[in-house]
This record gives structure tokens, sequence and C-alpha cells, in this order.
């Protein structure tokens, strides 16, 4: 399998905004020049240092990160085939798509060649447009072939450094949205150097490039660097539809990136519902946000030839829902505290029973079950009802998918990224319990969003909204590790902006009656300040080092299979094997799979099922007959699978496949009382001693340290 060796033979100011002055902005404005020109100009060489800082940290972001997969893997010196096999699993389906887009003769066919594809599942003509999230892979490849850059810059590196490129965006929106928060640009430059120094949690572009959430996340964190400001209060209206179109452009393309996008807003659509509730933002403002939610969707569903697990996504039926509930309940702001609450709840309970309700009619008009698999795993994962799914019992047991590991918050307290998110989530969730409880003690709030300030405690929109959408993103990252990224980053942005700002450092100071304008901006420049000087003395040797470590991709034994693939099999020759090593035969050599990786269609996960009984005990003729059925030529084995030691028993891969097909599990240990032991030994390893039932039907044709490779017989 791959690995990575060492090659042998080397080796500060702030931006003024245009809500309420606050008392620190009103001290540093007395030290200015006087005069409203000497105070503009003053703003415009403020916001000017700032937006370049934020472009040059974007862009150095970029590069750390390309220089790192360059020593890593020695990508510009390895050969065309390892550069491939380095992108693995379903990294290599997506990247084939590209290459295949490159390599039709005209756009027309690869356009042609995606929409009716007949080589990605093997005896079915699908829709890859429709069925997967590759429109980006479309349009780099039409920007290659127009653009005169292909003298100078191969396609792989076109792609790569689009991916690198989509880095130094992704940076620069944590930046501006920090900045937006706090109101000065020292707490952008803290958050990108907390998201660069906590890079293992907070991205793994460099070794996944081609990865949808590494085409996604970046446009997802420009869409909540647009919301911070759209919630902003007297925004202008030129301003305000600015900002509405940028967060449509920016919803739209993470819709269309991410195949996980529809969770991904539900827990933003959640945010916007508790905020909305509780009367911590504008309900027309949340309208707009719910609306362009929806459009965003349905328009990628257009793209999508009309995808049905787009209709039938949950975010679209809640969206609704509240929608419809809010016109049923017209009063539900007003009253006394009981009073409000009382609505609350059942408002609650309308948008839950409407939402459940929508749902099940869609799923049923559009006979949709593409997500089903989602909801067992979700069903298992939280302990309600054990299950001997399959396809569930593989996300549960993949550590992705499994609970956030301790030793992440222990990497994040080393940089003071976490002790400092502590800090303002306990200070600003404070601060949102009494807003919450003064808008609905206020009987009669009528939705005037102006007269929130006059509580004791103010919390405002925008922060209100980070807040809610750090807290909902913590617990879903708590749950499954993959959906980290998510969280990770954002707590860069919330930790960096709470550090920065005269509201936290005046709630804190206040509590201990030490609070004066001059402290509050004693404490707002000089904390961050410290913790960048800190965390570059601690890190800085340490990232320089890490530049200078040289590596180079090393997997011979993939090489040597796939260079056989391409010299000794026919173009249109079939193979069956595991999702991730498909991937890798699709793109390297262009054969015909049986199964991929892509794995949110129902059809396909019973046929990945049906390929995977070559791990488990079955006779060779049941296993002849099911891959035939698929029409397979040859199937390749792996020894990492049939002999797996990663994980632990119950969770192997054969153990997943005794336990569906009724089998007892190999070992010591117990088994459920109801399984029994299977009639056949296991195929992976019986079929390794040539006996005469299995050279029958399958003839070894390859082998190495780790692939077998056996022709099947035509015989039925």
């Amino acid at each position: 399998m791959m690995s990575i060796r060492q090659r042998k033979g080397l080796k500060t100011t702030e931006v003024s905004e245009d809500f309420p002055a606050q008392e620190e902005n009103v001290k540093l404005e007395n030290k200015l020049p006087s005069g409203c020109t000497s105070r503009r100009l003053w703003k415009i060489l403020s916001f000017t240092i700032g937006g370049i800082i934020a472009l040059c940290i974007g862009l150095l972001t970029s590069v750390y990160l390309a220089t790192l997969h360059e020593n890593d893997l020695w990508f510009s010196n390895i050969k065309e085939v390892e550069r491939e096999i380095s992108f693995r699993t379903e990294c290599g389906l997506y990247y084939s798509y590209y290459k295949q887009m490159l390599q039709a003769p005209t756009l027309v066919q690869g356009f042609h060649g995606l929409i009716y594809d007949n080589k990605t599942e093997s005896m079915r003509t699908i829709n890859l447009l429709q069925r997967m999230n590759i429109y980006q892979e479309v349009f780099l490849s039409i920007l290659y072939r127009v653009l005169p850059i292909q003298k100078y810059l191969e396609p792989v590196y076109f792609y790569i450094y689009t991916l690198f490129g989509l880095q130094a965006i992704y940076v620069t929106a944590l930046y501006i949205t920090s900045w937006l928060l706090s109101g000065t640009w020292l707490s952008g430059l803290l958050a990108a150097f907390w998201y660069v120094i906590n890079r293992i949690d907070t991205t793994r572009v460099e070794f996944t490039i081609p990865l949808r959430e590494n085409w996604a996340l970046p446009f997802f964190a420009i869409q909540i660097a647009a919301i911070t400001y759209f919630l902003r209060p007297n925004l202008q209206l030129l301003s305000e539809r600015l900002t509405l179109l940028a967060i449509f452009i920016s919803t739209f393309l993470f819709s269309l990136t991410w195949q996980f996008n529809q969770f991904m807003m539900l827990m933003q659509a959640l945010v916007l519902f508790i905020l909305d509730s509780l009367d911590m933002l504008p309900a027309v403002k949340a309208t707009w946000l719910y609306g362009i939610q929806i459009t965003g969707l349905l328009l990628v569903c257009i793209l999508q030839f009309f995808n049905s697990m787009i209709l039938g996504s949950l975010l679209i039926s809640f969206n609704l829902s509240v929608l419809i509930a809010r016109k049923l309940q017209k009063n539900l702001k007003t009253g006394s505290f009981l009073n409000r609450l009382g609505k609350l709840l059942l408002h609650l309970f309308v948008v839950l029973c409407l939402t459940l309700f929508l749902n099940n009619i869609i799923k049923k008009i559009l006979n949709l079950k593409s997500d089903e698999h989602i909801f067992k795993f979700l069903k298992a994962k939280f302990g309600l009802g054990a299950t001997r799914d399959f396809d569930a019992n593989l996300y549960l047991c993949e550590e992705a998918f499994g609970l956030l590991p301790f030793n992440t918050f222990e990497r994040l307290s080393d940089t003071l990224l976490f002790y400092a998110y502590m800090f303002v989530l306990f200070i600003t969730v404070i601060a949102a319990f009494v807003v919450a409880f003064q808008n609905l003690s206020n009987s009669t709030n009528q939705q005037s969003m102006h007269k929130m300030g006059k509580g004791t405690i103010d919390l405002k929109p925008e922060a209100a909204y980070n807040l809610t959408h750090t807290i909902l993103f913590g617990f879903l990252a708590l749950s499954t590790m993959r959906m980290k990224y998510l969280w990770t980053s954002h707590m860069c942005v919330f930790a960096s902006f709470g550090l920065c700002s005269p509201e936290i450092w005046g709630l804190l100071l206040k509590s201990v009656h030490l609070c004066t304008p001059k402290r509050i901006s004693i404490m707002r420049y000089s904390v961050p300040i410290l913790i960048l000087l800190y965390l570059c003395y601690k890190f800085w040797p340490g990232m320089m080092d890490e530049l200078s470590e040289l590596r180079e991709f090393y997997d011979p034994d993939t090489v040597e299979l796939m260079n056989w693939i391409n010299s000794n099999t026919p173009r249109k020759a079939v193979f069956a094997g595991s999702m991730q090593l498909l991937a890798g035969v699709k793109l390297c050599t262009g054969r015909t799979l049986t199964n991929h990786p892509h794995y949110e269609d129902n059809s396909l996960r019973e046929r990945t099922k049906a390929v995977y009984q070559i791990y488990a005990k079955k006779s060779p003729e049941e296993v002849h007959a099911l891959l035939r059925s698929f029409g397979t030529d040859y199937v390749v084995l792996e020894d990492s699978i049939c002999y797996e030691r990663r994980h632990h028993r119950g969770c192997r891969l054969r153990d997943l496949l005794d336990v569906a097909n009724g089998h007892m599990m190999d070992g010591p240990g117990e088994n459920d009382p109801d399984l029994k032991p299977a009639d056949h030994p296991r195929f992976c390893e019986e079929i390794k001693r040539n006996l005469p039932p299995y050279m029958v039907h399958f003839t070894r044709v390859f082998q190495n340290k780790t692939f077998h490779v056996y022709k099947l017989s035509r015989n039925k």
C-alpha cells in the first residue's frame, strides 16, 4: 500500500464601523488629528493595511500548503501514474472526470460522456452530473482547454493549484469574518495564524486535494462572512442588496460542490430558527436567508438534472415548515414571559411535525431511498437500536465517522486556541442567555430590533449568529470526527473575535468593577498581540523545519498493479474489488468498474455489498455468479482487507459481511446467539490454495505482495 518515505540523499490598527460607536472608539478618535477629513484618511489607511494583510496571509497559506504537498510526495519528480495514485479513494474518482474531459476530442463529446457514462458502473448507463458533484471538474477542464497555458502548465498542476488557491480565499474569508465581528483586523490576523498552526485539525487539503469539502468550505466561509455583515443593523440599501447577492452566490457554489451541503445548511437553518424564535435577529433577514437556501438548492437540483436527493432533503422541508408555521402563528412574539415561552414550544412542535410530514410526503412521491443509509447510521450511532445493516456499520466502523478523539483538544490547547475559545464561549453564552431572557420578558416587543440594546446586556445579531453557529457545529464535530473541519476553522474566528472584542472585555471588566474605556482598549489589543508573539516564538521554527523536511511517494505494489492492468487487459475489461482501489483503477487505467466510493445511491450500495462477498464466507460458484451478474472480467483481492488488522474484531470488513450474512465472526470473542457457522470457508483465503472448485471459475493472472488479480471464466 501507499506510504511516504524519506528521500534518499536529500535532506495594528483597527477598522471603524458604521454601527454605533463604542467607548474605546471615541477615545481613539480623540487622539486622531481633528476634522472629518483626518478621521476619514485614518479609516482608509487602516482598511488598506488590514486588506493587504488579509490578501498576503491568504496567499502565504496557499503557498505553504502547496509546498508541504510537494515536499511530502516529491510531486514534481514522480511519474504520472504515481501522481494519480496519490489521489486516494474517492479523490481519484473525482479527478478521473477532469482527466476524462481533457482527453475528450471535443467539449461536446466530453459532456456527452459524463451524461451517458457506462464505465463508472458496469452494465449501467448513469448521468454523472446528476449523481455526483463534479461541475468543478467540468469547469476546470473547460478553463484549461480554452486558456493558453497548456505549454506552461500540466493539467494536474492546474488542478491542484486551483485547490490551493481556494485555500487562500478560505483563510481570507475567515480573516474578514473575525474582523467584521471585532472591529479590528488584528483579530483576523490571529484567526488566520491559528488556522495555519492548527493545520492538522483545520484542513486536510494537502493530502486529499480533490475531496469535495476542499472545494466547498472556502465558499461556505465566504457565505458566513457575508451573513455576518448582512446581520448588522442600519445597512444601506445598496450594501444590503450586494451582500444578499454575495450570500446567494456563495450558497449556490457551496451547494454545487459538496453532496453533504444540505446537512450543513440544515444546521445553519437551525441557527437562524433559534435566533429568530428568541428575537435575537430581525425576522425579515432570517426570511431572506431561508429563501436563499431554498433557491440555491433548487438551482443546484436543476443543474443536477433534478436530483431527487436534493428535493427530498430535510433542509427544504424544514425551511418551508418554518415559513408556514410563522404564517400560522402571527402573534408568536407578543405576551408575557410564560405566554411567549408556551407559544415558542408550540411553534417548535408545529415546525417539527410539519418538517417530518413534508419530508415523508416528498420521499414517498419521489420513491427516494438514496439517503436512507445516513439515517440508519445516525440511528445506530446515537444508540437508538443496534443494527446489522452493512452500510450503516461500514460508516460506524470508520474512524472519520466516530467521536472526536480527545487528543484533538490537546493539540488545540497547545496553541492556546481551545483555552481562548472556551473563555470567549463562556462569556458570550451567558450574554446570550441574558439577552434571550430579556427579549422573552418584554411583553411589548414587536420585533423592533433597535430596542434590543436597551437591556442591561447586549449581544449583536451577527455575534449571536456566530455563537449559535459554533455551538451547533461543535456538537456535530464532537459526534462525527470528519465534520471537525467545519468547527475548528470557526473556532479560530470565534476565539480571535472574542479576544479583540470591546463588548467581551467590557462585560468581563464590568463584572469585577474595573471597566473603563482605556482598560478595555488595552486588553483588546495587548492580549492578542501577546498571543501572536507567543505563537510565533513557539511554532515558527517548527513550521520552517517542516518546510525543509523532504519525503517522496512510495507505493510500488499499486504502481505495478496499474501498469499491469494497462499493459495486459482489454480497454473494455470490467474490474471488481474494493471501492477505494477501483477509484484508482478508473483514474489510472480507464477500465470499467463494478462499484466505486461515491456511496450516495441505493442500488450502488447493494451492488457494493454483493461485490464484497469476495471477502465473505461464500462458495466459489456463488461469488462467480454474483460477479458475472455485473459483467466482471477481473477481480482484485487485497491482502490488507482479507487479513485486516487495522480495525478491531467486529469492525473488520470481513466481520461486517459475516454479521450481515448471519455467520459467526472469526477469532476469539463473543458472537450473537443467532449467528451460525458458515457452510463455506472465506473466499479470499481459500482461492489462494488453487483448489479445483475455485480454478474452474477463477484463474490467477497477477500477484504481488499486496494484490491478487483473478480472471473470471465465462461459463455459466
